[in-house]
């Protein structure tokens, strides 16, 4: 009988055998997953600083790897908050190490995405990765060669410089070497810019490809959003694992002041309304809770209906004004509307949903709406059919609201959230959730219901041009014959009837 074999193997290593799940799934995909990690990883850095980003992305051929795949090397450098020298090597070296686990809307959700990114370029090229930071301007420049070891998740450091900050710069440069296909990747990574910069309008980034060829996408304001508050977890969002761990960590010796203290929105009158409604004293200490207790304390936090929504100082959104800013610099269209939901909960998360609906102008036909899917300001390319936001649009009944596919109509769905409901660790498309699918719903009706006044007075509009056009050609005949029949030498003054007209129509308007 064959003898059953265990062993444990580490996060890089488990990574590095299913790194599909993170989406780096083919050469294709994952140059663009690499460039889209970074970029991401980039913006953070700068909004977390409330300064407009400067994102520099230069992609070189460095030669062919085979006939289908080629080498590259992948630079990405921004003016963010940079990363204090002592962290420079586990935050780029080791796997699930970060700062993307507080509990805030941020754009990472793992802190897995840019170590990917390195561990893929290592495992196809065996080549060192290259990390610059510098945190402030009067600080030192500190740069590090590293690389992965994947067996024990650690950073191997090859080298270690410092450098004099002459220049007063601030920021992070990554740059590795990765094998991809880059021909084939194109039209997503000009894509991935072009939907970044929508929903990014205070940034500016600048893309350089393989053959020389510079695509800037320069921002169209400096005014940013407030950066997202950390915040506690809610009770309806925990769990009995979160629950001990709270309990491992809590300073206080009484359930009144342990429910205060580490749980979003319970204050002492709501506190105490819990613990009598639980059964619980509050003087009991946490710590001397039995494993039974525990789950029972989870299972009344579930039940207990008076604890308040949590807030939304935790949430980032975008705000009305800089999704229109954006929709407007990137798709040029005759009109847009766009609309804010107020916060949502879904099981104790907050989020807030934000849409636009664009019509006309640069807007291409094509037999269907053009969609934008956005996360977090994170523009979603892969897996459209399978995401909520699609499904609720395909729902909607446009013909009440004067719309149909074939209008050269784009529609825009951002979701904010502390926890968005992704399906996979790609981050690709978002789960049908009843919550999130009522607030994309009702926001699509708002949006459609001003697009259909829109379209509704410019029916009017052109009825009226038509109506001026035939009395402007009609009316100076109509004169001429008149003037003849009465045998009169000056025709009658049509100008005055032709104003009334237009006067008239503008009234309409």
């Amino acid at each position: 009988m064959a003898q059953i074999t265990f062993e444990e193997i580490s996060a890089s290593d488990f990574f590095y055998r299913n790194r599909d799940i993170a989406g780096f799934t083919n050469p294709t995909r994952a140059i663009f997953a690499a460039i889209r990690e970074l970029v991401e990883n980039s913006l953070d850095a700068a909004e977390s600083i409330k300064v407009p980003p400067d994102i520099y992305v230069r992609l070189s051929f460095e030669g062919e790897a085979s006939q289908e795949t080629q080498i590259y090397k992948l630079r990405v450098e921004d003016n963010g908050c940079g990363i204090p020298p002592r962290h420079i090597p586990s935050a780029f070296g080791q796997v699930l190490y970060g700062s993307k686990y507080k509990l805030k809307q941020q754009r990472g959700t793992f802190g897995l995405g840019g170590k990917m990114a390195i561990l893929y370029g290592q495992i196809t090229t065996h080549q060192p990765a290259t990390i610059i930071s510098s945190t402030s301007p009067s600080s030192k420049i500190y740069m590090y060669k590293l690389m992965i070891d994947i067996q024990r998740n650690r950073p191997i450091i090859l080298d270690r410089k410092v450098f004099l900050n002459k220049e007063g710069w601030r920021g992070t440069v990554v740059e590795f070497s990765l094998e991809g296909d880059y021909l084939r990747a194109m039209p997503k990574i000009l894509e991935y810019f072009k939907q970044t910069a929508m929903v990014n309008p205070y940034a500016n980034i600048t893309f350089v490809d393989p053959k020389g060829r510079l695509y800037k996408f320069v921002r169209a304001t400096t005014i940013m959003p407030d950066p997202p508050k950390e915040t506690l977890p809610h009770p309806y969002g925990v769990d009995v694992e979160l629950l001990q761990r709270l309990i491992q960590i809590t300073p206080y010796n009484n359930m009144l002041e342990f429910l205060k203290n580490h749980f979003h929105r319970v204050g002492e009158i709501t506190a105490n309304k819990f613990l009598e409604f639980s059964g619980i004293s509050p003087s009991k200490n946490p710590k001397k809770l039995s494993h039974e207790e525990i789950v029972k304390l989870m299972q009344m936090l579930k039940k207990f209906k008076e604890f308040l929504p949590p807030d939304a100082s935790c949430l980032s959104p975008l705000g009305e004004e800089l999704l229109k800013t954006g929709v407007l610099k990137e798709l040029k269209p005759e009109f847009v509307a766009v609309h804010q939901r107020k916060p949502a909960t879904y099981a104790g998360h907050p989020f807030i949903v934000e849409v636009a609906i664009a019509y006309g102008g640069e807007i291409p036909q094509r037999g269907g709406f053009v969609i934008y899917r956005f996360a977090n300001r994170i523009p979603l390319l892969y897996d459209e059919a399978s995401d909520v936001s699609v499904k609720v649009i395909n729902a909607v009944n446009w013909r009440r609201y004067k719309v149909s596919p074939d209008m050269p109509i784009a529609i825009v769905v951002h979701i904010c959230s502390t926890k968005v409901p992704y399906k996979t660790v790609g981050k690709e498309f978002i789960a049908d959730r009843p919550e999130v699918r009522r607030e994309i719903a009702n926001g699509l009706r708002e949006v459609a219901r001003q697009l259909q006044r829109f379209l509704t007075r410019r029916e009017h509009v052109d009825r009226e041009r038509k109506r001026l056009g035939v009395f402007g050609k009609y009316l100076p005949k109509i004169a001429e014959f008149s003037t003849k029949l009465a045998g009169r030498e000056k025709p009658p003054d049509i100008e005055k009837l032709l104003r009334s007209v237009r006067r008239f129509g503008a009234e309409g308007v």
